[in-house]
């Protein structure tokens, strides 16, 4: 029987070039495919701010954090809160996970020339019992030179197999069927698209100049999830949310589209956890946009106030930066999609950071210096430029302006000044002393106890109305659309398996396709900085699983 390949590979992302490197090292044939043009390679991860998962790390050690293996597993299963008969592979998926990532993960990483900000992140901080959701300690640890930082070490060993003659890259090949062979999937067909010289991102549209028919004896779906394709966001929608929000943003590109998972399960494919989805309530319109609705997450600090759309302050604990998915559950309940965040130029200017490599040059970049630059500068220049540029921003010196441009914002007056200035001063009232009843000022007071947080990422506790610290800031805040936590169901060595459990002969998956592994790794909620880290540790069990089956 004659093969095209030993592997195809479907999509070219951060999964499908860690799959295909492995590969190439156990001296396989690999086909890459991918819908995008060439300039695309790397996929979400590209724009991706870097953040990765680690416990235990020699950047911890060096910040003073102590964590342990069962400290993260305790977080990741309170987290995760694994509950259906399906939870079966994401549990042991999430139980090797953790197991990578305080064990081989970094130095791994670090051998093919990854490094690391030395400062760690303390991301979905969660503010509930030690059982319950979110991180313990900071473990977001952002790759120097972010997203394209991570995808580098990968692309390099992919091109490295290309100069040998054991990989083919063939972008602009759009897959639309797999079919099987004595039982086995061998087959993937689809269309050849225009060529396209469109920017990373943007639109590179999809009329068809030709068929394909490409036969392997494995085949390796790593496509995405359906974070670009709205409509499918809102047909997957949790009924525990409530019905979808009428206006949503988008973190990723619009050929995120999730297809591929719809014809993976045609082909016999189990996709599981469908409704369980993760999206940011810290979604702000990127006035430079890259690609349709294009959104951009705000990474805050924990001092902002936090009012919904009337002007009601967020209840304990969802303070900026604790719980995602519990403020979009809270959200999705007021009859509104949007919400605000009130500070002050002061704080801004130290505890906001926007997520994405193309709005962290200094990071992407590799300077020192730029860093060192952003650092002393009272707002970065980032966020300076959504200040003044941002349609979601306003900057106002007294508080009865502010509060009539947020309205002029919504074009809606659901915003009383007396009731906004109500909740800001009570804030301001406790944030006088060392000793308060308000939680939120507390975490503020703990979060100055790490070392990391007191130097970069949170302001010193003072008055939001402060006139030496204004101009006062309020920040519209909407539904982003990011990751689907569910996906096709994979054992431990990423073989796609079908609804009864047994695997479907030829077929693995990884990345987000496979709920970042398993169908599922993270259940109902994320860690953070477990997305890109799910993408490797998966690519690199279906590139190696692979090469085994077919060698």
């Amino acid at each position: 029987m004659t093969y095209d390949a030993d592997v195809i590979v479907i999509g070219a992302g951060l999964a499908g070039l860690v799959a295909t490197a492995e590969l190439v090292d156990a001296g396989r044939k690999v086909i890459l495919l991918d819908q995008e043009p060439e300039q695309s390679i790397g996929g979400q991860a590209h724009w991706s701010f870097g953040g990765l998962f680690f416990v235990d790390s020699p950047e911890q050690r060096r910040m003073r954090i102590k964590d342990s293996h069962a400290l993260a597993l305790q977080d990741w299963l309170g987290t995760a809160g694994f509950d259906r008969e399906e939870d079966a592979w994401p549990r042991r998926w999430a139980e090797a996970y953790v197991d990578f990532a305080a064990g081989e993960k970094r130095p791994w990483l670090h051998r093919q020339g990854v490094r690391f900000f030395p400062v760690v992140g303390w991301a979905e901080r969660g503010g509930y019992d030690a059982n319950g959701h979110g991180n313990s300690v900071p473990r977001f640890h952002i790759t120097w030179g972010t997203g394209p930082g991570l995808v580098e070490p990968f692309e390099r060993r992919v091109r490295a197999g290309v100069a040998r003659g054991l990989v083919r890259l063939a972008f602009r090949h759009r897959v639309t069927g797999l079919s099987a062979t004595a039982g086995a999937v061998d087959t993937v067909t689809g269309e050849i698209l225009e060529p396209s010289d469109a920017v990373r991102g943007t639109a590179s549209g999809r009329e068809a100049t030709g068929s394909f028919s490409l036969r392997a004896q494995a085949v390796i779906v790593t496509s995405g999830g359906i974070g670009g394709n709205h409509d499918l966001v809102r047909a997957q929608w949790p009924a525990r949310l409530g019905t979808p929000p009428q206006r949503m943003l988008s973190g990723v590109p619009a050929h995120v589209d999730g297809l591929m998972l719809g014809i993976a399960e045609a082909a016999g494919a189990s996709h599981i956890n469908k409704d369980r989805m993760w999206h940011y309530t810290e979604g702000i319109q990127n006035w430079n946009p890259i690609w349709a609705k294009h959104g951009i997450r705000i990474l805050p600090g924990p001092s902002p106030l936090w009012l919904d759309a009337t002007g009601k302050r967020l209840p304990v604990p969802l303070f900026p930066g604790f719980d995602t998915l519990g403020t979009l559950d809270h959200i999705m309940k007021t009859g509104y999609d949007h919400t605000w965040f009130v500070l002050n130029q002061r704080i801004i200017g130290k505890e906001f950071a926007l997520s994405g490599s193309e709005q962290n040059p200094d990071l992407t970049g590799k300077s020192v210096r730029d860093v060192i630059t952003r650092a002393r500068q009272a707002v970065p220049g980032p966020v300076k430029a959504f200040m003044d540029n941002g349609a979601d921003f306003v900057v106002e010196r007294d508080l009865s302006a502010l509060v009539r441009g947020m309205n002029a914002v919504t074009k809606e007056d659901l915003l009383d000044e007396a009731a906004v200035r109500r909740e800001i001063v009570a804030r301001d009232r406790e944030i006088a002393n060392p000793f308060t009843k308000d939680l939120q000022v507390t975490a503020i007071h703990g979060a100055r106890r790490y070392l990391g947080d007191k130097l970069i990422r949170t302001a010193a506790p003072h008055r939001i109305l402060d006139p030496g610290a204004g101009p006062l800031i309020a920040v519209r805040l909407s539904i982003l659309t990011r990751k689907s936590l569910g996906g096709l169901e994979t054992d431990l060595s990423s073989r796609v398996l079908t609804g009864t459990g047994e695997p479907l002969p030829g077929v693995y998956a990884a990345g987000e396709a496979a709920g970042f592994g398993g169908g599922g790794v993270h259940g109902y909620r994320a860690l953070e900085g477990t997305f890109l880290g799910g993408c490797i540790f998966s690519g690199r069990a279906a590139g190696r699983a692979a090469a085994r089956a077919v060698g």
